[in-house]
């Protein structure tokens, strides 16, 4: 018998007490639900505020703090990735410690009595190494990325159960009495899904439905995915998102990604997005009927290791409320807080009642929410991006701010407007201190007769060669020239020209330096063509391919490539050109101070070190090394790398990330006007300045003494001006 079958056969006392257990049962095991309004929590509808932390880009030491400032910062819920490389480094083998223990994270985040919202993906663009995908997944035999491949689809149906499975175990979902209330599965698929045709709309709907079937007793949200299948509901990423309406009436209208501000890559210039801009748009969101909105990011933090995505910088700042350090962005952290307490004095008529809205003047309308219980908001907004109006509203008047909006929690006060923004706080990074003391240890080009090398009469792809193992592969062979080739006597030189998918390049002649070549996150691609120094008899040709992180965005993450895909030819010779692609070539993954870990203190014992007068400034392939003491306080320290090209560094072996200050910004820092549409293109800065001059050292990788800090660099740099630097605020203006 159906259960609407046993009801009509119920007297109607016995109807009542059956649909009242029914309701109670519902409400255990289904506490967060949705409608058309807003999510639901424990029978309450909710206008929640959320920001994105990533738990990997800071240090488990961070969290408290974070998370302590984004509930003062008047956030309800914690948004975050979870990022299968760092989980998966090999296939089966599980790491959660350290930056990635999860279950730590939400734990804590739980602890300040705030929600979670957790994007398993597993893909999760995030600017972040090949998007997050493990990169043994791209030679499963078979296999092609996000769309409808069945080896695809069970990598990543395992992971995520492995990740809902570890929750579940610590009763971390809202409905065991945990911190979890919504699940995020795939990320930013729409773009996509279109080019794929029916294996990405198969895929699509698959991964809904795996998602849904693992039963987190949670709603699930695919952001950016139109055709999102119920239950699961479509959300919003971008600047703005006042426009956007789910695919249908009865999901709440969420935002999955408003961006603060937009990552920095190595070249660019640095973004900023203004706060009242920021704020602006949120207000915009709710008096449009949006009841969630998350800030991407809310903390930013740091690339740390070699976890950044293609040619993006160690830094991941992002212009967010709390800056890559902990320290609390202003006016930003402020002018949001403020936000967020006017939306919640409006909360009651916002999740009640459907917005009347009403033009008020030119460029002008009101946003009134009122319900039969006499609650009443009103939301005035000015959308002129050069004029400033008095409104007219009720029995009062207004003054509006161009490209604003004031908020009225009881239609007559206006508590809160975006464009009055309070004191304006600046960073200074102040040197330590006491200078460091560096040694030096050169190392030389790989050699085709070094134990760990192999060959292979064609030009390989480097990350099939490397796994990503190293950002570094040495690709060597010989050039034999015969005496009597006439640039031998006229001291002419032939051209090299190497074709590389990139992203980095150094030539090696001999053993010298002949140049160096790198692309962009635009054109990562690059050719070195330029004449060589070549000598009668056999010389040796090596070429260090370098990478800047993997791509983290697109399609078909399987047939990407980087390195020397070639040609490689060398022009001027008697024969004509001379097509050296297909000879014998031997590899080299890596460089030889990284196996030999001289990154570390045990590791660096294994050469001799230069010191004093002896030692080697701007040389390439050149590691440094040096011993400091903690600095008292507790303000955030950094490295200033001024006067270097590109490497990496590592603090007590402990991996900082790739540092690259020789690459200058290039951009359009104009002046900055917060009103008016935002792109990352607008309200740039420090161009014609490296990308990235400091490098976050937190400090719970420090001992009082003893500090051991490594640098290894590429191009070739003076170590001599590297500086330690404590961050700090100051108060630069205060303005209305």
């Amino acid at each position: 018998m159906s259960p609407r079958d046993l009801m009509g056969n119920l007297p109607r006392g016995k109807l009542v007490v059956l649909l009242f257990f029914c309701y109670w049962v519902f409400a255990v095991t289904a506490s967060v639900t949705y409608d058309r309004k807003a999510l639901t929590i424990d029978g309450k509808r909710r206008i929640l505020i959320s920001g994105s932390i990533h738990y990997p880009r800071s240090t488990p030491e961070m969290w408290p703090d974070l998370i302590q400032k984004a509930k003062d910062g008047g956030l309800d819920v914690i948004q975050t990735y979870v990022f299968w490389n760092g989980h998966e480094p090999s296939p089966g083998k599980y790491y959660f410690e350290d930056r990635f223990d999860l279950v730590k994270f939400i734990k804590l985040v739980q602890q300040a009595g705030l929600y979670v919202h957790l994007r398993i993906g597993p893909y999760v663009c995030a600017e972040w190494n090949f998007g997050g995908f493990p990169v043994w997944l791209k030679f499963v035999p078979g296999i092609s990325f996000r769309t409808d491949s069945e080896p695809f689809k069970a990598a990543m149906q395992k992971f995520t159960q492995k990740v809902v499975s570890m929750l579940k175990e610590e009763k971390l979902f809202e409905a065991q009495g945990g911190p979890v209330i919504l699940s995020q599965i795939e990320n930013e698929f729409g773009p996509i899904e279109g080019r794929l045709g029916a294996a990405g709309k198969n895929y699509a709907q698959w991964a809904a439905k795996m998602a849904v079937g693992l039963d987190t007793e949670v709603p699930w949200v695919m952001c950016k995915q139109p055709d999102a299948p119920d239950p699961v509901i479509d959300t919003c990423n971008g600047y703005y998102c006042d426009s956007f309406r789910p695919n249908t009436k009865y999901k709440p209208r969420m935002w999955t990604e408003n961006w603060t501000g937009w990552y920095t890559a190595f070249g660019g210039a640095i973004p900023r997005r203004p706060a009242e801009d920021l704020a602006f748009s949120v207000a915009r969101f709710i008096q449009n009927g949006g009841s969630f909105v998350n800030y991407y990011m809310y903390h930013g933090g740091t690339n740390f290791g070699r976890k950044s995505g293609l040619f993006i910088t160690t830094s991941y700042d992002y212009d967010a409320p709390i800056d890559e350090y902990g320290l609390l962005n202003e006016p930003k952290w402020g002018h949001l807080r403020g936000l967020h307490k006017a939306i919640k004095l409006c909360e009651p008529a916002l999740v009640s009642a459907d917005p009347t809205v009403t033009k008020i003047g030119m460029n002008l309308e009101a946003h009134v929410f009122k319900t039969d219980s006499g609650a009443c908001a009103a939301f005035l907004a000015n959308y002129d991006t050069k004029s400033a109006a008095r409104a007219t509203f009720g029995n009062g008047q207004y003054d509006l701010p161009p490209w604003s909006i004031s908020i009225l929690p009881d239609c007559k006060t206006a508590v809160y407007n975006t464009a009055k923004v309070g004191s304006s706080t600046g960073m200074e990074m102040t040197p330590v201190d006491g200078q460091f003391t560096w040694q030096s240890y050169t190392e030389e080009p790989a050699s085709s007769s070094e134990d760990d090398t192999f060959t292979k009469y064609a030009l390989l792809e480097q990350v099939y060669a490397t796994w990503d193992s190293s950002d570094y592969l040495w690709y060597m062979t010989d050039v034999n020239i015969d005496p009597d080739e006439a640039f031998i006597k006229s001291g002419e030189s032939p051209t090299l020209t190497v074709m590389s998918a990139g992203h980095v390049l150094h030539v090696f002649i001999n053993g010298q330096l002949a140049g160096t070549v790198y692309g962009s996150l635009q054109n990562p691609k690059l050719t070195f063509s330029d004449s060589v120094k070549l000598t009668a008899g056999n010389n040796k040709l090596s070429l260090l391919s370098a990478t800047v992180g993997l791509p983290n965005v697109g399609s078909h993450f399987e047939t990407w490539n980087a390195g020397v895909l070639g040609p490689v030819t060398l022009h001027g010779l008697k024969e004509g050109t001379r097509d050296l692609s297909q000879q014998k070539w031997s590899y080299k993954v890596g460089l030889k101070g990284e196996a030999l870990s001289l990154y570390t203190a045990s590791g660096s014992d294994s050469v001799e070190w230069a010191k004093g007068s002896l030692l080697a400034k701007k040389q390439p392939l050149t590691w440094y090394k040096t011993t400091f003491n903690t600095p008292e306080g507790d303000d955030p320290l950094a490295l200033d790398m001024i006067s270097m090209g590109k490497g990496q560094v590592w603090v007590n072996g402990q991996s900082i990330g790739r540092h690259w200050p020789g690459y200058i910004a290039s951009g359009r820092c104009n002046d900055c006007n917060y009103a008016g549409n935002y792109t990352e293109y607008k309200c740039q800065t420090y161009c014609g300045d490296p990308s990235q001059r400091w490098y976050h050292v937190p400090r719970s990788w420090l001992n009082p003494s003893g500090n051991f800090l490594v640098v290894l660099e590429e191009w070739g740099g003076d170590p001599t001006w590297i500086s330690l630097v404590k961050r700090a605020a100051k108060t630069v203006s205060v303005y209305a």
